[in-house]
């Protein structure tokens, strides 16, 4: 199979990731892949925001170890990208970051809901059990919303990520799934399957079959991704998520380049 290409992968400098980009691409070789994106957690304008990310002094250096695997494996294409949080507010630095460097693709993500709260951070289960799970995850998806609809990104990542921790809502959320998907149909923006769901407590790709069937309803576009933590995890799963997609009738994924896409068909 000739594999769509893995746009989600982290390095050492968000200090929970192992290995260098030149290690990611040499996996991403061996596998097959003819394109592979690096995407680390971005800066915040304060460095101690979390502690889940780079710095703002590590930018130039995350782009160099990028530059360097690109020479180490000519062959490959890798792209420069970057996982972008979304958090109302801040949109201005985000138009900085972008002006920083020639990047591919950002791929908008939120995990704060409200003020500390990182929802997919295992620290902050005390905060879960606090909370009612359908106010979380309308909170979740009116960020998300807001997001897709920015313009600041080309496509959004694990977009049911609230579910990791399997604190589901007891009443149907579905009114919430559709109407962010009608912002990203609307401002053209993808939707990425993420296959790191399968690798934790909820073992289920993001988004999950019944999201994307509702994806397609809306002719939303869709990317790939691992959320490689470590060379190992790069295109886990990958078959699975291909054939999701197919099952769910999408029969195109999206390429970036220089922040513009490309639609290719899937294999």
């Amino acid at each position: 199979m000739k594999w769509p290409s893995d746009y989600h992968m982290h390095t050492p400098l968000c200090h929970h990731a192992v290995g260098e980009p030149a290690d990611y691409a040499a996996q991403a070789l061996a596998l097959g892949f003819s394109e592979i994106g690096m995407s680390d957690h971005s800066p915040m304008p304060r460095d101690d925001w979390d502690d889940w990310r780079m710095a703002q002094s590590d930018l130039v250096d995350y782009a160099a170890k990028v530059s360097a695997a690109r020479a180490a494996h000519p062959s490959l294409s890798i792209l420069l990208g970057l996982e972008v949080d979304f958090i109302p507010g801040l949109e201005e630095w985000i138009k900085g970051l972008a002006s920083r460097f020639d990047w591919d693709y950002f791929i908008g993500s939120v995990h704060y809901v409200s003020g500390d709260f990182d929802l997919d951070n295992p620290k902050k289960l005390s905060e879960w059990k606090k909370r009612d799970p359908f106010e979380v995850w309308s909170l979740y998806f009116q960020r998300l919303t807001q997001a897709a609809s920015s313009g600041l990104f080309e496509t959004i990542g694990h977009a049911d990520l609230c579910k990791k921790f399997c604190f589901y809502p007891k009443e149907d959320c579905t009114a919430l799934f559709n109407t962010f998907l009608e912002a990203l149909a609307d401002c053209d923006v993808a939707l990425e399957i993420n296959t790191a769901g399968l690798r934790k407590e909820c073992r289920e790709i993001y988004p999950s079959p019944s999201f994307l069937k509702l994806a397609r309803k809306h002719r939303v576009h869709i990317t790939f991704g691992s959320d490689a933590h470590a060379p190992s995890e790069v295109g886990a799963n990958f078959s699975d998520a291909v054939g999701l997609a197919q099952e769910t009738g999408f029969t195109h994924w999206c390429r970036f380049k220089g922040r513009q896409r490309e639609l290719v068909p899937l294999s």
